[in-house]
């Protein structure tokens, strides 16, 4: 009787598996993307003097299907990008849309970013280019999806500023230093 028991669960269980994976339910972006990104690079300014440029980002699950991303990217000449905010997920790819322009008469940024083969990619088609220097750009960015590792001070990023604006954003839908 037991046994049959036992039987009986694990064939309800594979059915389920089944049922779950037939229903289309897209992988969480949030979950499946979640970990900090981090590339070091030869970089310049216009002098001709050479330093080590590093892009980051970071992508921390909040909810279901929503997470808190950050990019501090660096570019020639000193020039960065910078932005935080809060991810839903479209599909398997995870958008950020501002709550409000951040420069007036410019398009509110929308940056979509997703894992494209061997890269965690991301483009803005242009919308973010106020988070950015002159020679900064989230337009066809990409990092080493192997460059993915744990977070392991969530803590003190869930204490920074950064993270404390970009929930109170999502959850107001206002922006909080416009």
């Amino acid at each position: 009787m037991r046994r049959a028991l036992m039987a009986g669960m694990a064939g309800m269980a594979g059915m389920l598996s089944l049922l779950a994976a037939a229903s289309g339910a897209a992988p969480d972006p949030a979950t499946l993307l979640a970990g900090r990104y981090y590339e070091q690079f030869p970089n310049a300014l216009v002098t001709g003097e050479t330093y080590t440029g590093e892009d980051i980002v970071e992508i921390v699950p909040v909810a279901p299907r929503t997470a808190y991303v950050r990019f501090a990217l660096d570019f020639y000449n000193g020039h960065s990008c910078s932005l935080a905010g809060v991810a839903t997920a479209d599909g398997e790819a995870l958008v950020y849309r501002a709550a409000a322009p951040l420069v007036e008469d410019e398009q509110t940024c929308m940056l979509r970013i997703e894992r494209n083969g061997d890269e965690l990619r991301w483009s803005d088609e242009g919308s973010c280019k106020a988070y950015c220097g002159a020679r900064g750009s989230f337009l066809h960015g990409a990092i080493p999806y192997r460059s993915k590792r744990p977070i392991r001070y969530l803590a003190k990023l869930k204490g920074s500023s950064a993270y404390r604006d970009a929930i109170t954003e999502w959850r107001t839908g206002k922006p909080v230093n416009p």
